[in-house]
């Protein structure tokens, strides 16, 4: 039998006994209730008698005090007193039917009914007062008839207490037996309830529950504390304590499951919190080199085992170019053209779905094409490099999901790093020549003097000047005279490539840095640059532009200027170089001397 059927027939006893035994405890509760009625309905009746007593004594005593003495206080108390009593006498009347006998019920309206011609007999000896007539007010208040009506009236009421008193009495005693009887045949049943539930609880787990449920009990525990190696019992019995078992092992199961779940979700954090720290990282980078460096840091942690590549989109020429690998990828990283790669083509990751048939990239070494994925780095809807992911497994491999989030940050790294140097191109490199501007100039010329100070080395200084550059613009025309400025500015280029850096002061003034370099050095790379600018051969359309000529001031230092006013001294050689005609290189040093002399 299985223990639901046993248990069963204990409980429909059980239940019986303690529906018998409830109602056996109700009973006595009615009991009860019935007996604190009796009291309270006792109570009141008892209050309520007592008020009209004491009022009657009280309105006698104030009446009999007023004719006497005729004080309007004493009237005015009786008054009050009066009202009062009315209130009393009228609630006594309202309770007449709430219980009391009719003989009770008629001795209590006697007693109210004396009372109220007490109360008739004061007001007429109270109005003989204030008439003058005192004697008859005061033969009326204390003459035997009103003693004798007080009297029966104080008769009426206890007589009616005395009737109360006896029928509450015999109605707590009845109460009382009933209340007692009750409750004992409740508490025989509550034993009875309680003798059969130990007989049944002991049979059962003695016989069929003590020893399965000890051993359920301590792998419920193991489980409890997530050791979901233990093995539950595997009872076969078609009874609950089978039907727990096989609950425990379903238990055990989701519990593995579960546990295996939370380790992929914890997986799944740790690279969240990594793509979270990488994106960090290259908000911070301020070079390529910096993007670089957080990829190959970041890369091989979100994608742990998976080899791979970053290729960058160079235009010129127009190819996808391996900028850094980690984890030693099949293959030579070659560079190819972007239509090589179908998740460049598309704009998104390929192949869609990895270890379906689909085609693959033609850029991709063979023999790995089909466990390799692509990813495209996207920004501004334009693809500007690549990822590839090489070995990918499905047992190993992260979600798709975070390694596109992974390459959305490079990519949208990569293109602020590109626009940002775009910028400074344009901030510090004057557009027409591609020299150096004037803004840039400040910058590298105090990291230069500094240098040179700190090295005791030399650094001269060229002010190069196009001669009658105005004429040419007037004659020619502003397009000609730009690529007048270009050439020279080539020129200039070529010959200071290797010695120093090279910048466009402004309009048709250059200016050559060359570090290292004294007076003497600075001279033949002045005339370096005057030669190759008066061998120019220049046209504009059809027209010859003549030769050109420049006029070139050189100081240096420390032998001529110090660090303060190194451009002011190669300016004064500049401006000295017109003065003596143009078309000539004038030394700083070379006026110092003259001017000695």
């Amino acid at each position: 039998m299985r223990i639901a059927t046993m248990t069963n027939w204990a409980y429909g006893a059980t239940v019986f006994l303690t529906i018998a035994s409830g109602i056996a405890m109700l009973m006595a509760s009615g009991a009860e209730k019935a007996e604190r009625k009796a009291i309270e309905q006792r109570y009141v009746f008892d209050r309520l008698s007592e008020e009209v007593e004491v009022d009657a004594w009280a309105l006698s005593d104030l009446a009999r005090l007023y004719v006497v003495k005729k004080d309007p206080a004493t009237l005015e108390a009786w008054r009050q007193k009066a009202d009062t009593q009315v209130a009393a006498e009228h609630r006594l009347q309202k309770l007449k039917d709430a219980g009391a006998s009719s003989e009770e019920l008629a001795l209590l309206l006697e007693g109210l009914h004396i009372a109220d011609e007490l109360g008739d007999e004061q007001r007429t000896a109270l109005a003989q007062t204030a008439r003058g007539q005192q004697a008859e007010a005061i033969a009326l208040l204390y003459g035997q008839s009103y003693e004798q009506a007080l009297e029966q009236g104080q008769h009426q009421i206890d007589h009616f207490r005395q009737l109360l008193d006896g029928r509450v009495k015999n109605a707590i005693e009845e109460a009382t037996r009933t209340s007692r009887g009750l409750r004992t045949l409740s508490e025989v049943m509550v034993g009875l309830t309680a003798l059969l539930f130990l007989f049944v609880l002991g049979f059962i787990l003695k016989r069929r529950v003590l020893r399965p449920v000890v051993r359920l009990s301590d792998v419920v525990n193991r489980l409890a504390s997530q050791d979901y190696a233990v093995e539950a019992p595997d009872y076969r019995q078609i009874d609950e304590i089978g039907d727990m078992a096989q609950a425990i092992r379903i238990f055990r199961e989701n519990g593995l499951a579960r546990q295996r779940l939370e380790k992929e979700r914890d997986a799944d954090w740790a690279i969240r919190e990594l793509l979270a720290r990488m994106t960090q990282r290259l908000q911070g980078c301020e070079s390529f080199e910096d993007v670089l460096n957080v990829a190959l840091m970041f890369a091989p942690n979100i994608a742990p085992g998976i080899a791979g590549r970053l290729y960058i989109l160079d235009k010129s020429p127009w190819q996808m170019r391996c900028v850094v690998e980690w984890l030693d990828p099949p293959g030579e990283p070659e560079p190819f053209v972007p239509d090589q790669c179908w998740a460049v083509r598309r704009g998104q990751s390929h192949p869609p779905v990895t270890g379906e048939p689909d085609i693959v990239c033609y850029h991709l070494p063979p023999g790995h094409d089909q466990t390799a994925l692509c990813v495209p780095l996207i920004a501004q809807g334009e693809a500007i490099g690549l990822l590839t992911f090489q070995n990918i497994k499905p047992e190993t491999a992260p979600s798709r999901a975070y390694l596109e989030l992974m390459a959305e940050a490079l990519g949208l790294a990569l293109a602020n790093q590109r626009l940002r140097d775009a910028l400074l191109e344009k901030a510090l490199f004057d557009p027409l020549t591609g020299l150096r501007n004037r803004h840039h100039l400040e910058d590298t010329l105090r990291t230069q003097l500094s240098q040179a100070m700190r090295s005791a080395s030399p650094i001269s200084c060229l002010m190069i000047d196009i001669d009658h550059f105005k004429s040419i613009n007037d004659r020619f025309g502003h397009e000609a005279g730009d690529r007048v400025i270009k050439s020279v500015a080539e020129i200039i280029q070529r010959k200071v490539h290797d010695a120093g850096l090279a910048f466009r002061y402004g309009g048709e003034e250059f200016l050559a840095l060359l570090p290292g370099a004294d007076e003497e050095e600075a001279l033949a790379c002045a005339a370096d640059i005057y030669e190759g600018v008066r061998a120019l051969t220049l046209r504009y359309g059809l027209t010859d532009l003549g030769q050109m000529d420049v006029s070139i001031g050189v100081a240096s230092y420390p032998q001529h200027a110090q660090s303060d006013n190194l451009l002011r001294a190669a300016d004064v050689a500049l401006y000295r170089a017109k003065e003596q005609g143009r078309s000539r290189i004038v030394s700083f040093g070379a006026l110092e001397a003259a001017g000695r002399k």
